[in-house]
């Protein structure tokens, strides 16, 4: 299934997680354990309406950990296609990057063995440095601190979903959980 959309569920919470989202786009189970995936018509309208829905049922965090959109999707079937991929995507960004703190967090399920998170983050962050200085830009800062900017990369198995969030989106969507 095509998606667009990972979500994370706490232990003995599938039932109702899947109940809770089913409304808001097709949804699907991964092979991997309280994963689902989903993918939704527009990314904007479903974060509003999931941000409505919660603030209703509250308790729908209770079983629900994280709920990560993504912009941009791609397959790979190795390490390197994935970098090769990835620097595309994380490219496009650097205008917005541009003189502002951000870093990379990648959440990874498959590829054990193959491919190393932390190794990944920092590639990815590299490239964004990188090309900011190549391009005679405003070099950003890596900060994990207080960032303006969080790149999020999820990996299901052979498909990576990445997205680019800035501190305000992340306080208005709390259920992001990026970090």
């Amino acid at each position: 299934m095509k998606w667009n959309v990972v979500v994370t569920v706490q232990e003995h919470g599938f039932k109702q997680a899947r109940e809770f989202l089913h409304e808001f786009g097709k949804i699907n189970k991964t092979e991997y354990f309280n994963v689902l995936v989903m993918q939704v018509d527009d990314i904007d309208e479903f974060l509003d309406a999931v941000r409505i829905a919660i603030s209703i049922h509250g308790k729908i965090l209770d079983v629900v950990a994280r709920i990560m959109p993504v912009t941009d999707s791609f397959q790979f079937q190795t390490p390197e296609e994935f970098e090769v991929k990835a620097q595309q995507v994380v490219t496009s960004w650097q205008t917005t990057l541009a003189g502002k703190r951000f870093h990379v967090r990648m959440h990874r399920r498959g590829f054990k063995g193959r491919m190393s998170s932390q190794i990944e983050e920092r590639f990815l962050d590299g490239v964004i440095m990188k090309s900011l200085v190549q391009n005679s830009e405003s070099p950003a800062i890596i900060d994990f601190e207080d960032p303006d900017y969080i790149i999020a990369v999820e990996t299901v198995g052979q498909i990576a979903g990445l997205a680019l969030w800035s501190r305000e989106q992340l306080q208005r969507y709390p259920f992001l959980k990026v970090d």
